[in-house]
């Protein structure tokens, strides 16, 4: 009896055998990302215990700022006047976490580390020749956002250059995107890896978008690197593996992109872990007072 479709023999390239072997030059797979950081809590060294009482004020009022936060809200924590010992050991009981932000415009410049707590954040600001400290309690600092689109390069105008594919109708997807997305709209993505494209439909799209202020770094499971268009609403997010290979490369149209944002559990996860290392802090003053 025949097979399906009439064939009595499996069709070339098909069944055992008939595939390269893996150890061959003919099939290579595309490095994975590896290496993936994971929290490790730290407690700063109780050197001085007036200092390490200050810091432990410092890192409850960021406790409570974790438990009590909302969707949506960004809380402050001062930190003005605190001397350089203490605020040095409120740094080291954060430690540094996943996601780092930098945002670049004429005459300032902002500098923005997550903390290895997911929603804490520390600002540093840095502008007539004076820095200022700050740190907020939150999804992503909203400074970043509100300053992301201000173009550091222009979007460029004028007739589309030769060698374009698909360029066109993609930048005037994304610019009626742009135009038409308010905050709280599902995010739009476009793939470029999986979207026919040439590199000059590339290099035509950049140069229409523009580049931003805003760029951030997110270091989980591989990197991802994010870049605010100089287009309202705009960011380019591509990932890299381990290697630095880009394994995705997409536009999204959104408020801030999912992945460098902390969410409503990572926001609760870190209040529980704070809270362990206020004990064990405590703990530690106890013993050498």
């Amino acid at each position: 009896m025949s097979s399906l479709f009439g064939m009595t023999h499996p069709p070339v390239g098909f069944g055992p055998g008939s595939q390269p072997d893996a150890s061959e030059d003919g099939l290579e797979y595309l490095p994975m990302p590896s290496g993936m950081r994971v929290y490790e809590p730290h407690l700063p060294e109780v050197a001085d215990p007036v200092q390490a009482a200050a810091a432990r004020v410092v890192l409850i009022r960021i406790h409570d700022a974790l438990a009590r936060w909302s969707a949506g809200e960004e809380i402050r924590v001062p930190l003005d006047d605190l001397e350089a010992p203490v605020l040095a050991l409120v740094d080291e009981a954060l430690g540094e976490g996943e996601v780092a932000v930098k945002v670049e415009r004429a005459g300032d410049r902002l500098e923005i580390q997550e903390a290895s707590l997911a929603g804490v954040w520390r600002v540093r600001a840095f502008g007539d020749g004076a820095a200022r400290e700050g740190l907020l309690v939150g999804s992503f600092p909203r400074v970043a956002v509100n300053r992301a689109f201000t173009p550091v390069s222009s979007a460029a105008s004028g007739s589309a250059p030769g060698g374009l594919m698909n360029g066109m109708p993609i930048l005037t997807e994304l610019l009626d995107r742009s135009a038409a997305w308010r905050r709280g709209d599902v995010p739009h993505a476009v793939n470029f890896s999986l979207l026919p494209h040439t590199p000059e439909d590339l290099a035509f799209i950049e140069q229409r978008l523009g580049v931003g202020a805003t760029t951030i770094l997110s270091r989980g499971y591989g990197n991802c690197r994010v870049t605010a268009t100089a287009t309202p609403n705009v960011w380019w997010v591509r990932y890299y593996n381990s290697v630095d290979t880009l394994i995705l490369d997409t536009v999204e149209i959104v408020d801030v992109p999912a992945v460098v944002c902390a969410a409503v559990e990572d926001i609760a996860d870190s209040a529980e872990r704070l809270a362990e290392i206020l004990d064990a802090l405590a703990t530690d003053l106890e013993r050498v007072r």
